[in-house]
């Protein structure tokens, strides 16, 4: 986000830190989803909550009107504070209110250790998801009832995640918001990473690193973004050597491959 969109974005997750402490967060963060699900539905409604010219006052009596009674008081202060920002587009408001549902769901991983575990266990899920296609395709088909899917994801992960794991990974395989499986889980450890203040990398490597190395790389990322560096190591033979890294939307490429891949673009042209 940009512009008023970011000013506004700081301002709501102040308040909402201040909501947190209180509130029944798990509750809190689940129906913050469907509050962005909602909106996802009903686009008019989406657009005029996000239309700067409209009061504030009216946009949170519109929203105590709807949700008064579905949901929690906290629920409905948060959405309140979030229409009444001022945003650049209706997708601003709704990412806003994904973000906070986020927060949310992982205020009870109070130390960065436990919010690192989360983005651990997302990244983990991801890969087994990715090599298993016949898994993929059961938590992401269009002709799999979403309760199915739902009831999928709990199987396989109950008891071996944190519950707000298993609500993010439900959350991605049930209401995807345009997103492929692979790239909502990323989305959400990204926000993880943003509210434990620091940032993923995904390192892709031929052959495991050791501890000294990842320490290494650790550190001169480090030095590279200005922030704390949480390391998502994958094995990938393919790349024959070197490293890929992945910070947000830029990409590192040393690998043997991607040396090769681009004399033979250079070739071509």
């Amino acid at each position: 986000m940009r512009g008023v969109s970011r000013t506004s974005l700081d301002e709501v997750t102040r308040r909402l830190d201040g909501i947190l402490p209180s509130a029944n967060t798990a509750t809190l963060g689940h129906e913050l989803f469907e509050v962005v699900a909602l909106l996802g539905q009903e686009h008019s409604l989406r657009r005029w909550l996000a239309d700067q010219s409209g009061s504030s006052e009216s946009k949170s009596a519109l929203v105590g009107n709807l949700l008064e009674s579905k949901v929690s008081p906290a629920t409905i202060l948060v959405v309140s504070d979030i229409v009444q920002a001022k945003w650049s587009s209706p997708r601003d408001l709704v990412d806003a209110l994904e973000r906070a549902a986020v927060f949310a769901a992982v205020a009870g991983q109070d130390t960065a250790q436990r919010l690192e575990g989360v983005e651990d266990e997302l990244f983990r899920f991801g890969r087994i998801v990715a090599a298993q296609p016949e898994l993929r395709a059961a938590l992401t088909s269009d002709g799999v009832p979403v309760e199915h899917r739902r009831a999928l994801v709990e199987n396989l992960l109950s008891g071996k995640t944190s519950t707000a794991t298993s609500a993010l990974v439900t959350e991605a395989v049930t209401r995807p918001r345009g997103r492929t499986l692979e790239q909502g889980l990323d989305h959400f450890s990204q926000l993880v990473a943003e509210r434990a203040k620091h940032y993923v990398a995904v390192v892709r490597t031929a052959v495991p690193l050791s501890d000294a190395q990842q320490d290494k790389l650790q550190a001169v990322l480090t030095r590279m973004y200005g922030r704390a560096i949480h390391l998502n190591t994958e094995i990938a033979p393919e790349i024959v050597g070197g490293l890929s890294i992945r910070v947000g939307d830029e990409v590192i490429d040393g690998t043997v491959a991607g040396r090769i891949a681009e004399v033979r673009r250079r070739l071509a042209g």
